[in-house]
């Protein structure tokens, strides 16, 4: 709907009445129990108290999703994997599983070939075409919270010694001052 042109200067070819009905206002006003409806202003957010010295911009969530790792189609549990970075550069491995993190869990088996349970990258990785049985091997209990260190707590000092006075005070003479006394 066009807007009522105007004759001149502040004067409208159609009265606000004539504009109030061709728009069709009086429908809107009476399904709405003869009031226009109104949308609810949302409450004035309250300024904060203090305000930083600088100005930083907030720092926006990461929207970022951690998907699974895709496991290369050659490696199925059972396979022997070669090394190709780290410690055991070279040598040949049997794959158990893989983790929630998206590793290899390998193992030589430490008994053969001296290579112990532990986590690989798949890059680091080639599989072989040969495959060994591991349905009677349980890694059930292996997972990355198993391998993580374990946090060394500090013991918190008590008010008495922070504030300890009788500290043993060593005072080192210089062989070119004369000793006291």
């Amino acid at each position: 709907m066009a807007p009522p042109s105007k004759l001149s200067l502040g004067i409208k070819r159609a009265s606000r009445s004539h504009t109030y009905h061709r728009r069709g206002l009086w429908a809107i006003k009476a399904k709405h129990g003869g009031a226009f409806p109104k949308a609810e202003k949302p409450a004035a957010a309250a300024e904060p108290k203090f305000y930083p010295a600088d100005d930083v911009k907030p720092r926006a969530p990461s929207t970022r999703k951690a998907n699974p790792t895709k496991l290369r189609s050659s490696i199925t549990p059972g396979t022997v994997l070669i090394l190709l970075a780290g410690r055991f550069m070279g040598k040949r491995v049997v794959f158990l599983k893989q983790l929630k993190s998206g590793l290899l869990l390998i193992t030589g088996p430490f008994k053969i070939n001296g290579v112990p349970i532990r986590r690989v990258n798949q890059a680091y990785a080639i599989a072989t075409s040969t495959k060994v049985d591991i349905s009677c091997v349980k890694v059930d209990k292996f997972d990355d919270k198993y391998f993580a260190r374990d946090k060394k707590t500090k013991a918190k000092k008590t008010e008495g010694e922070l504030f300890e006075t009788d500290k043993e005070v060593h005072i080192l003479y210089s062989m070119s001052l004369p000793l006291p006394g």
